[in-house]
């Protein structure tokens, strides 16, 4: 379906008030282009129909005429650089930003992510500015979790217990 066409949709959905379904199509258009900030904005007004300031301020980070309460929600919602680049779901550099106030504050969460961590970040490599979740870190190479310990004890008594079985089998056979 082509963004005019989804657009039309969205315009129809909120007309008769489908907002849930209207903001799903927003999101997944914001999801498809990251850098129309007009899709952003129209997002941000569809949460602002809930109520919700922070969501708001999420997708009206980029733009110059955000409003200050909504953009502190987000940034309290979102406490860090690398939860605020997920957050703010851009991809491809910032020179693909239309304005160049979006593009100095994509810029300047990255920069603040980069200097967190002490190396490079980038918009299309999540991986290399996410947080771990739930405070889990990766082990180092060679290292050991509880997790891999219980699931290598797992795997060692279910070839025991096969064995045992194949044993028990051929005595049977024997007799």
């Amino acid at each position: 379906m082509s963004l005019s066409n989804t657009l039309a949709r969205v315009d129809a959905d909120l007309a008769a008030g489908r907002v849930p379904v209207a903001r799903q199509r927003l999101r997944g258009l914001v999801s498809s282009f990251p850098w129309d900030l007009t899709l952003r904005r129209r997002l941000a007004e569809v949460y602002r129909l809930y109520g919700d300031a922070a969501e708001a301020g999420r997708w009206m980070y980029l733009e110059e005429d955000r409003r200050e309460d909504e953009t502190a929600a987000f940034e309290a919602r979102y406490g860090s650089a690398a939860r605020r680049m997920k957050a703010l779901a851009w991809r491809g550099p910032e020179a693909l930003a239309a304005t160049a106030f979006a593009e100095g504050r994509l810029a300047a969460v990255r920069a603040a992510r980069a200097g967190e961590l002490g190396r490079a970040v980038d918009w299309d490599d999540p991986a290399s500015y996410e947080e771990p979740e739930d405070g889990y870190s990766a082990p180092e190479p060679g290292g050991r979790t509880l997790m891999g310990v219980l699931v290598g004890g797992g795997c060692a008594v279910g070839v025991l217990l096969n064995v045992a079985i194949w044993v028990i089998g051929l005595l049977t056979l024997v007799d």
